[in-house]
């Protein structure tokens, strides 16, 4: 028996008991055979989901070089982590990118967009169900949570979470386990949970809309993403990676941008960023007749076109110099720049959103 054998028969036998014996056995075998291929092809499915993305975050400006020595610094531990971003900026990416250099690489990595989840099946999506807990259960469900069992956990949109179901994911992290919906049963799990929001950093430290303590249980580390138009030295380079890949992909092999084209899409604000981008050269790939992708192949809004920036002028006698009118100058074309938005505008004025208010109001603007 220490040697492997199943089971052992004794002389004089009974032919009904060995009937019986050897079915078991035979049973055994094939219970043990599908559970050797069950996870041979887990290991096989979670390798060619490893393949299903460029492990590459785009981009060398000093921005997403921050961002790059956050993700190495951060992966190999198992510190939960919040990604912060508007939306297309690769929050997704950066949270697969924490996981496949972590050590729970061999492991699944399952994402939840909390945003498209209905309140009503929040906890059995999450935490699983037993068949007849409510209408509609007439099967057991395994929740999120004990799928992603010893990987890793992505909660999108985590910041339009309502309260009382902060509360609920808040208890789970903080037991580290799980009780199925019409369960008695608690299940542990271990996790490691990396979230992402588009929501504004000042909205998240309002108590009224996110829970304080989820946010600490939420964010040991966390990594802001920039905006595309923050970084509009990356664009050029992430045009050529997709046009490349949307060459292959339609079979359009020698396509590039003119200089017109690299020149539109560099001082185009991108409100969507990466996404908005990629979707564009896709069409722009598709339409195209010829081996050069211009400018109107992009079909961009000429009203969200960044301003440039001027050269500095040369100072003359005649020229007047009143430090009210160059502030309120600076101002308008920073404001104009970012479309309105003030944190952006502020933050590139080198001010708070406060201070930038009262500059405001003194300027009429």
């Amino acid at each position: 028996m220490k040697l492997g054998a199943t089971d052992f028969v004794a002389k004089p036998w009974q032919n009904e008991k060995l009937i019986a014996t050897l079915s078991s056995a035979v049973q055994l075998s094939q219970s043990r055979a599908e559970t050797k291929a069950l996870k041979s092809t887990n290991k096989a499915l979670v390798k060619a989901a490893s393949g299903t993305f460029s492990q590459q975050l785009l981009g060398d400006s000093p921005a997403m070089q921050q961002v790059q020595n956050m993700i190495e610094m951060t992966a190999p531990t198992d510190a939960n982590v919040l990604i912060l971003g508007e939306n297309g900026t690769g929050k997704e990416l950066v949270a697969r990118a924490i996981h496949h250099r972590s050590e729970r690489a061999d492991n699944v990595f399952m994402s939840v967009d909390l945003g498209a989840v209905s309140e009503s099946l929040f906890e059995s999506e999450l935490f699983g169900h037993k068949k007849g807990a409510f209408t509609g259960a007439n099967e057991d469900r395994v929740g999120r949570f004990q799928a992603a069992n010893g990987g890793t956990l992505f909660l999108d949109e985590i910041g339009n979470l309502p309260l009382h179901l902060q509360a609920k994911l808040l208890t789970v992290l903080e037991q580290r386990q799980v009780t199925p919906l019409g369960s008695n049963q608690i299940v542990p799990i271990d996790v490691r949970v990396v979230a992402a929001t588009n929501v504004d950093k000042q909205k998240l430290n309002d108590e009224s809309h996110f829970r304080q303590d989820l946010l600490f249980r939420l964010n040991t580390v966390e990594i802001p993403l920039p905006a595309l138009r923050d970084r509009p030295q990356d664009i050029a380079s992430i045009a050529e990676f997709y046009i490349e890949q949307y060459g292959k992909k339609y079979n359009k092999p020698h396509l590039s941008l003119t200089t017109e084209a690299n020149l539109a899409i560099t001082q185009y604000s991108w409100p969507g960023n990466v996404r908005a981008l990629r979707h564009a050269i896709e069409r722009a790939v598709v339409l195209c007749q010829q081996d050069e992708l211009s400018a109107d192949a992009f079909q961009l809004d000429q009203t969200l076109v960044m301003a440039k920036p001027k050269e500095q002028p040369i100072i003359n006698d005649e020229q007047e110099l009143n430090l009210e009118k160059v502030e309120k100058s600076t101002i308008e074309l920073a404001l104009k720049k970012h479309r309105f938005n003030i944190s952006h505008a502020a933050k590139e004025l080198g001010l708070t959103r406060a201070a930038l208010y009262r500059r405001m109001e003194k300027h009429g603007i």
